[in-house]
């Protein structure tokens, strides 16, 4: 299913034209010098090629024969490589006289014969040329490493593009030339043709983690693999057509440039997503927007409000037509998410369904997430969703590197699937309240939409609702006792003020939220201390933070609990949140303000806008 999408869009991108997407038998590749050959095969000019435009010169990017896939082995590449192939010359290779070797075989073998004056010139030069001309003839010395490519002196076409070096290269791929037949004929498992089979696959480059030189998704390439006498890709025959396209299309997906709207990072997987419609600006269309509902731009104010727009217009039913003249909701969207595996690449999670149904998905996936006061200015992306659950050390920002890669796959597929979120995403988040003490609203509504998506898909343990904004009716003693802790931590800073060095959240929220019983008790008697000092500086504060005790306290049983199971400890977060939060946009008659204004939530309110 993978390969054929990742096929069908190499198809579509090459009837578009698409930059950067190399034809058949061809791959994008950095050159970066080019060898002018005069009709006998002399070196007429070296020319630098390499993009000079910005601070250092950098290699530019030319359709050249694929690449042969290496390993340990000496393979040579047909027509261009870098310098030790080429020339014999090189400052990393300690074998570079066996590649050149190498170089000079294979194209005395294929092109042995051909009238073709320009790779008539190509031999002739690999036949009088030793290495040691290199230094002799005033070759530039950054060239040595760098790769190269053959252009006839006067001429604008390279060797390679010659309509006979193109003749020469479909005969090879197509095993003449007293080539071996790649892998013989069989049916392709994608495309179902008779056609030769792909040994080793192409390398996809790009993704995060995986070795610089690319990784797998599909490679038999040890003995270990060999099955019912079938060796490399025997084992699974897929024609040498299909994995050249599907590794193309993928590595087209994940170039790297802040151009590329197909592409975003989660933890350790790194997404690519794509459309396939009738056209190509419907797909651009929906490729645009689903970017932007799964990676709001967060220095963006009005494209972060669009997208809030648009969300809620989803959420409350309206089809995804009405937002945009090009937005079909049919059109189909493909989600893949790859995380590195040694020099392999491990499927996080594939998802295949209709725009109309994923922005469906991921409206309810932010309804879930919902709460007031709103604790950010943008919508959180998966990326600041998964920085939400690793710990958060003191003066430094958080790495996703330190998240759990098992639970990131799992999130994002939720949100795309419409599943339950992992439980461990909630288990993993309440630790963190403990461990660091960062009470964050993003790491609240975590707390939320697990609890809200278990309750709506019927995986629950109550029947009350989860409270969007602070719910005075509620009856559930985790989250009376959340919003009880907020108002002991507010008592607190309105009798000390800037006096207090650990409030009692510092000291007690792991225990208060845990274990109640052993703990809350001890924090009401201190309590009276406080309201004593308030009352004698700012009564009418005093009568009223009372009155909000006395309420909640009332609604509680006869005894605190003795414990809170996970979702009761996920309750208590989210009632301390909105209690929290009401003191700071609450103004009574009597003009109360907070007593520290350093408490107020501004890490809150803008948490997560730089990432």
């Amino acid at each position: 299913m993978i390969l054929q999408a990742l096929n069908r869009y190499y198809e579509r991108l090459i009837e578009q034209q698409a930059e950067d997407v190399a034809p058949a038998g061809c791959s994008p590749e950095k050159i970066s010098f080019e060898i002018l050959l005069t009709a006998d095969g002399d070196v007429a000019q070296v020319n630098d090629i390499r993009d000079t435009s910005g601070k250092k010169p950098l290699p530019r990017m030319l359709n050249v024969p694929q690449a042969e896939k290496r390993t340990v082995g000496i393979k040579s590449n047909f027509l261009w490589d870098k310098t030790s192939y080429v020339l014999g010359v090189s400052n990393t290779s300690k074998r570079a006289d066996k590649e050149h070797e190498a170089f000079v075989e294979l194209h005395e073998t294929v092109l042995a014969g051909d009238d073709d004056p320009g790779l008539k010139a190509l031999l002739s030069f690999l036949r009088g040329w030793s290495p040691e001309q290199f230094g002799r003839r005033g070759f530039p010395a950054d060239m040595v490493d760098a790769n190269l490519v053959f252009r006839m002196d006067g001429e604008h076409c390279f060797v390679h593009d010659r309509p006979a070096a193109r003749a020469v290269r479909a005969r090879l791929l197509a095993g003449d030339e007293g080539q071996e037949m790649v892998g013989g004929g069989a049916v392709c498992l994608v495309s179902g043709e008779v056609a030769p089979v792909a040994r080793l696959h192409p390398a996809i480059k790009g993704v995060n983690g995986a070795q610089s030189s690319g990784a797998s998704i599909v490679s038999f390439n040890l003995d270990a693999f060999t099955s019912y006498a079938k060796s490399q890709g025997d084992n699974a025959p897929v024609s040498e057509q299909v994995a050249f396209a599907y590794t193309t299309a993928l590595n087209y997906l994940l170039r790297r440039g802040e151009h590329n709207r197909q592409r975003l990072q989660v933890g350790d997987a790194s997404v690519v997503f794509w459309a396939e419609a009738v056209d190509a600006k419907q797909a651009s269309a929906a490729e645009d927007l689903f970017a932007s509902m799964l990676s709001p731009p967060a220095d963006d104010a009005s494209e972060a409000a669009r997208v809030r727009a648009v969300l809620d217009c989803i959420a409350k039913g309206r089809p995804v037509a009405d937002l945009a003249p090009n937005l079909e909701p049919s059109t189909r969207m493909y989600v893949l998410g790859l995380a590195p595996n040694a020099s392999r690449l491990s499927v996080r999670f594939w998802q295949v369904d209709t725009l109309g149904v994923l922005a469906g998905r991921i409206a309810q996936h932010a309804e879930d997430l919902r709460l007031e006061p709103l604790p950010w200015r943008t919508e959180p992306s998966a990326y600041r969703l998964v920085l939400a659950t690793v710990p958060h050390r003191e003066g430094a920002k958080p790495k996703a590197d330190d998240a759990i890669n098992i639970v990131i796959g799992e999130t994002m597929r939720a949100i795309l699937s419409g599943g339950p979120y992992p439980r461990s995403l909630l288990a993993n988040t309440i630790m963190r309240f403990r461990a660091d003490g960062d009470i964050s609203g993003l790491r609240v509504a975590l707390c939320k939409g697990v609890l809200a998506r278990e309750r709506r898909r019927d995986i629950r343990t109550s029947e009350e609702e989860i409270p969007v904004s602070l719910d005075k009716q509620s009856t559930k003693p985790g989250y009376l006792l959340g919003r009880l802790f907020a108002v002991l931590e507010y008592v607190q800073r309105a009798a000390l003020g800037s006096q207090v060095n650990a409030t009692i959240r510092d000291r007690y929220y792991g225990a208060a939220s845990a274990t109640p019983a052993s703990i809350f008790p001890v924090l009401l008697r201190n309590t009276q201390n406080h309201l004593g000092k308030l009352r004698k500086e700012r009564m009418g504060q005093a009568v009223n933070l009372e009155k909000d005790i006395r309420e909640i306290v009332g609604g509680l049983p006869d005894q605190f609990p003795r414990s809170l199971k996970i979702e009761d400890q996920g309750r208590f977060a989210i009632g301390y949140y909105h209690q929290s939060q009401s003191y700071f946009t609450r103004r009574d008659a009597a003009g109360d303000e907070p007593a520290d204004e350093s408490a107020e939530p501004t890490d809150i309110e803008t948490e997560g806008a730089d990432q």
